[in-house]
């Protein structure tokens, strides 16, 4: 019999990732099967590197037998660059289009789905305390790694970055001292408990979980990028299916619904700040 001829590394990485995302998905139901192919396979590499492996399929091994390890590769896989009031001119759309239409309702829910580490939660809970909604609202904060969500819950940051979600605290309106909502303890800034008590995080798979409620707003915010086509026509529905009928949906820089199967049940807010409200 011929040998096969030996496969150049590209084409061995490829599958190596093929049957690592394939048995993280039968191990642990986390299905990364359709994210973008170079975005996943850059982090791949990184969680190789991180734990001091050879290859992706020694990493295949570690993770399927060592379930640390596998929460370690979630936090290597999910992307969390965040910061509180991240794109000011957001949060002004915010406010200006979404806040009147909140005030109509009695009670107010609203998912903040791929949460991280919760600076967006709190930005929210801010600007709602801000514009009297806080009290008959409820943000529920979810994201696919636990650990993110302990420290999202936590509502603990670095001190240092305080100067820099003041500044983007003041471009996005802010209409008071932003020092006001935490306190400083040693190193850290400690979001006030006004903030969290109608906060509620919980771990939730966009990929695979279903809608959880009716929600008024949802917010999507850089987290589809990550995704192929195919699934982020998968998430765009659930979040449909999750919306109430006039609700918002507010996605990232580089999303938009333009082009999606389901551009026609929605009219644009602000298409800038890629704001939509859902009409059917």
């Amino acid at each position: 019999m011929t040998p096969r001829p030996h496969q150049p590394d590209e084409a061995l990485e490829a599958l190596e990732t093929k049957l690592l995302l394939e048995g993280i998905f039968g191990r642990y139901g986390y299905d990364f099967r359709d994210y973008a192919s170079s975005s996943v396979r850059r982090r791949i590499r990184a969680a190789v590197e991180l734990e001091d492996l050879s290859s992706i399929s020694a990493l295949h091994a570690r993770i399927l037998h060592e379930p640390d390890c596998m929460e370690r590769f979630l936090r290597a896989v999910s992307v969390h660059v965040t910061s509180m009031f991240r794109d000011p001119g957001f949060y002004i759309a915010f406010r200006r289009h979404v806040v009147p239409l909140l005030g109509t309702y009695p009670f107010i829910r609203v998912w903040i789905a791929g949460c991280s580490t919760g600076e967006e939660v709190y930005s929210l809970a801010i600007l709602l305390q801000e514009e009297g909604l806080n009290d008959r609202c409820r943000i529920y904060a979810t994201d696919l790694s636990d650990i993110v969500l302990n420290h999202a819950a936590e509502g603990i940051f670095p001190l240092p970055k305080m100067k820099e979600f003041t500044s983007n605290y003041q471009q996005a309106g802010g209409q008071g001292d932003f020092s006001a909502y935490y306190t400083a303890k040693y190193d850290n800034a400690v979001m006030r408990a006004s903030l969290k008590k109608n906060l509620v995080f919980s771990q939730h798979n966009l990929v695979s979980d279903s809608g959880f409620n009716e929600f008024h707003v949802i917010l999507c915010r850089n987290v589809m990028i990550y995704f192929n086509k195919d699934l982020q026509k998968r998430v765009l529905q659930t979040i449909h299916d999750s919306l109430v009928t006039l609700g918002v949906v507010g996605l990232g820089q580089r999303e938009s619904l333009r082009y999606s199967p389901l551009e026609t049940c929605y009219e644009e807010i602000d298409p800038s700040a890629r704001l939509y409200r859902r009409v059917q």
